[in-house]
């Protein structure tokens, strides 16, 4: 199995690059993994507290889990990826069985803050975009999405989310193989990974 890690601040277009290139890789090929679904589960707290908890940094995860089950679908074992509710700040009581095929996508924004993950991966990916760019799609994402007022979404860019990402995100394009300029919309990020992918495969084959 061969690891690609997949990271880049919000608004950097992460997701929608990587939701091209499962759709372009044949099914039996390709698995997925998010950061999103380790959150740790803060049942201990009631829904007031973890509302105010900061979700976009290292510790807001569980580095634990989520390498554990990078090292079983690694060594051939599927696992119970656990599922998590934005809505409630929780994990859910029900998970999902991912099984190992010959490529794993993982991506999030801090995936590549736990030396342990940063170690395991085969190849990392940086997606880059300017702050302008990022605030305008985590806006209109939102807005569409999620039904959130711009202003509030605004605010939350600049006053939490951006210094976040000056502080534990962009940091880690150190420790990247490539760093791709995603500020266009036609950039052609999807392509060069998906094109990379296909080379792994037919070496493979």
């Amino acid at each position: 199995m061969y690891l690609i890690g997949i990271t880049g601040g919000t608004g950097c277009g992460k997701s929608t690059i990587v939701k091209k290139i499962i759709d372009s890789i044949p099914e039996k090929d390709i698995c997925y993994l998010s950061q999103d679904s380790y959150y740790k589960d803060n049942s201990d707290l009631t829904f007031e507290q973890r509302d105010k908890l900061n979700y976009d940094i290292p510790d807001a995860l569980d580095f634990d889990l989520f390498y554990k089950h990078l090292k079983l679908l690694k060594s051939g074992k599927e696992i119970n990826r656990p599922n998590y509710s934005f809505t409630n700040h929780l994990r859910t009581t029900s998970t999902t069985v991912i099984r190992p095929k010959k490529i794993l996508i993982i991506e999030g924004i801090l995936i590549l803050s736990d030396e342990n993950v940063r170690n395991i991966l085969n190849h990392k990916i940086y997606i880059d975009a300017d702050k302008k760019t990022r605030e305008n799609r985590r806006v209109d994402r939102d807005l569409i999405e999620r039904g959130r007022e711009k202003e509030n979404t605004v605010k939350l860019f600049r006053e939490l989310l951006h210094p976040m990402h000056k502080l534990h995100i962009s940091p880690v394009k150190k420790y990247c193989d490539i760093v791709l300029d995603n500020n266009e919309l036609d950039s052609a990020c999807d392509k060069t990974i998906i094109n990379f992918i296909k080379k792994i495969l037919s070496n493979e084959a």
